[in-house]
């Protein structure tokens, strides 16, 4: 198998060799570049397949968030997650960074294992995502005749199963499919496992997020606890209920991008599903209740 393919972008060579120091372990194939203009010229070529891209913000003829915003622009650069590495880290800046669509946000100087974590999980989600995307895409049309239906589920595994079967349902499944799974995602870990948002931090930092999940779903507390997702067709709007039984979040400073949590490996998925996935999104009474819904 073909190794994937990260593009770095600086224009400062010493930042260069130290972020193919840094990244020299992980299995990727790395494409370095110090000037930006001949990073685009590789990106948009025909046959480029990049899984990644770590952006210097700072550059001159052609800076950072202007390569950011033109990628954004692009289709096919969609979902290929941007992480933004810079000096330039004051609230407004980081708030610019994210709403153009960095993935991430590092302030230089950084050590080797921050870089490298948030490689990892970056490209984690972008497979992950490509994943069901693909699986949505390839279901039978029939499900277009379901005006309603309602689905339990309990696990991450049921959450891989779901995704591609109700964003088929969608009119475009690649486009729901990433949303959905943040939002179920989200009912399964913080509502009905009750993890809190620093302990996923630590637990994606050090690679257990997995593993506490599969954990706590043994629990006593836990294991009789069940979500729901139901799928309703309507005039206009396919609309998704999703509920949880757990005591719910303070679900408000999640709906739009946060400078205060650019650094954090998540607390992402509900600002890019509200953006990107669906037409509205909106948190009910405690937060263990999400309707979320899709013009048709």
């Amino acid at each position: 198998m073909d190794k994937e393919r990260v593009l770095v972008v600086d224009d400062e060579q010493l930042n260069l060799f130290i972020i193919e120091e840094f990244l020299e372990q992980e299995d990727i194939e790395l494409e370095m570049h110090s000037d930006p203009l001949a990073a685009w010229e590789s990106l948009i070529a025909p046959e480029s397949n990049f899984s990644l891209v770590v952006l210097d913000r700072m550059m001159p003829e052609l800076d950072g968030m202007e390569l950011l915003r033109r990628m954004k622009r692009e289709t096919r650069f969609a979902d290929i997650p941007v992480i933004m590495q810079t000096a330039a880290s004051s609230p407004d800046q980081v708030r610019e960074g994210l709403e153009a669509g960095a993935y991430y946000y590092l302030t230089k100087p950084y050590e080797p294992e921050t870089l490298i974590s948030i490689v990892r999980v970056a490209m984690e989600d972008r497979r992950a995502r490509s994943q069901l995307r693909t699986r949505a895409a390839h279901l039978e049309e029939a499900q277009n005749l379901i005006s309603s239906v309602e689905y339990r589920f309990v696990t991450m595994d049921d959450v891989t199963s779901l995704v591609p079967v109700l964003a088929g349902m969608c009119p475009a499944p690649d486009v729901a499919a990433p949303g959905l799974a943040d939002l179920m995602i989200n009912a399964i870990e913080h509502g009905n496992l009750g993890v809190t948002y620093q302990e996923k931090s630590l637990l994606k930092w050090e690679g257990d997020w997995e593993a506490e999940i599969a954990r706590r779903l043994t629990l006593p507390q836990f294991c009789d606890r069940v979500a729901t997702i139901r799928f309703e067709r309507r005039k206009d709007s396919i609309v998704f209920t999703i509920t949880d039984q757990g005591n719910g979040f303070e679900w408000s400073k999640f709906l739009t991008f946060d400078p205060d949590r650019a650094f954090d490996p998540n607390g992402r998925g509900i600002a890019m599903a509200k953006m990107m996935s669906f037409s509205t999104l909106e948190y009910q009474g405690r937060g263990n209740v999400v309707v979320a819904s899709i013009n048709t």
